[in-house]
């Protein structure tokens, strides 16, 4: 389905209670990690070490028509490993796709996982998988793939190109990837659907998430895509989503997903606005926002939510710019930081991983 490039027993939906964490709660904004291209998401690896997915900026072309505008090819996509103050890429040359200004790109968009020696990045598309035929050759072996320790291994957009689980037009983006004993979960934001990619066998549909009506910029009625954009292991062993919702995206509409693999999602918690990516800690949610006041009010703040057992909700932080991440770990959040920033010409990336206490 179309989607903005920016880009990932029933439970009852929580109840919305906004307030503000008391400073002893944290809330602190530290800063880890510099000069990235379109950072997205975010994980440790076995080691202790946190890794970071880079859309990258683009690149020189060839370019094409874009669902935000024109987008141009490069392979300025990468990985990079952040531990003890030290950050380095791990992987680079990978494909990306953004606007000329290196803005609202589309390349490696998570990375995840599974004991040693097994890393899982999804890499983006964001458009039809057809599209993918007037990319250079590298362009059509990974973008819209799930990829293990660099080398692709499964073709989610095109398993949106034959099976098309929502129905709707096809569209395919790869946001967020949970790697779990087995196999991989895969939310792909385009194709409104959490995917199944075992080790042996071919790639299944867990779920699709539904259109709804909301109100457009005229006042009238008009479909709105959910456009899961994340993916999480819940404390009780079940799937959770969170959705970006499509256009209008109007504030307080997205929701967070609980998932059973045979059963439909239930709405566990709602009141957010464009989600990005959530996770779990001491059994508690935590929501982070791109756009706490909508992504068409020109506000490029961001937020960091969490969600109580009692399902009171208290912002941790809005220090944030167009975040695009999150792990945690040991009482602290890590966010990918101006996520979809544009990166001044020549200079280096304008992203950032930033440190929250919680």
């Amino acid at each position: 389905m179309k989607t903005s490039r920016i880009l990932l027993t029933a439970a009852t939906a929580l109840a919305v209670t906004l307030v503000p964490l008391g400073a002893e709660a944290g809330g602190k904004v530290s800063t880890v990690a510099g000069g990235l291209d379109s950072p997205r998401g975010l994980s440790f690896s076995p080691d202790g070490a946190l890794y970071v997915a880079e859309a990258g900026r683009g690149g020189a072309g060839p370019c094409m028509a874009g669902p935000e505008g024109e987008a141009c090819y490069g392979e300025s996509g990468a990985l990079t490993r952040i531990d003890r103050g030290q950050q380095k890429r791990v992987l680079s040359g990978l494909p990306s796709l953004a606007a000329r200004d290196g803005s609202g790109a589309i390349g490696p968009s998570d990375v995840s996982f599974l004991g040693k020696g097994n890393m899982y990045v999804t890499v983006g598309l964001g458009a039809n998988p057809a599209v993918r035929t007037n990319l250079p050759p590298k362009g059509q072996q990974f973008m819209g793939w799930l990829l293990r320790n660099g080398k692709p291994v499964a073709d989610i957009a095109g398993y949106e190109a034959t099976a098309n689980p929502d129905g709707g037009e096809p569209d395919s983006n790869p946001n967020s990837v949970l790697a779990l004993p087995g196999g991989r979960v895969v939310a792909d934001a385009g194709g409104n659907s959490l995917l199944w990619v075992p080790d042996k066998g071919r790639i299944q549909t867990i779920a699709t998430f539904p259109t709804r009506m909301a109100t457009g910029p005229d006042g009238s009625q008009i479909p709105m895509q959910s456009v899961p954009t994340s993916v999480a292991l819940g404390p009780d062993g079940a799937l959770y989503v969170g959705e970006l919702t499509g256009f209008p995206f109007p504030k307080g509409a997205a929701r967070v997903y609980r998932v059973v693999p045979g059963k439909a999602p239930q709405v566990y918690a709602e009141g957010f606005t464009n989600i990005i990516d959530i996770g779990f800690a001491h059994g508690k949610l935590y929501v982070l926002e791109i756009a706490h006041n909508g992504l068409l009010s020109g506000d490029p703040a961001g937020a960091l939510i969490q969600v109580g057992k009692d399902g009171a909700q208290h912002i941790v932080t809005q220090q944030l710019t167009m975040p695009g991440g999150l792990a945690l770990r040991d009482g602290k959040a890590y966010v990918s930081n101006c996520s979809a920033c544009p990166n001044p010409p020549g200079a280096p990336g304008s992203g950032s991983v930033v440190r929250v206490g919680l």
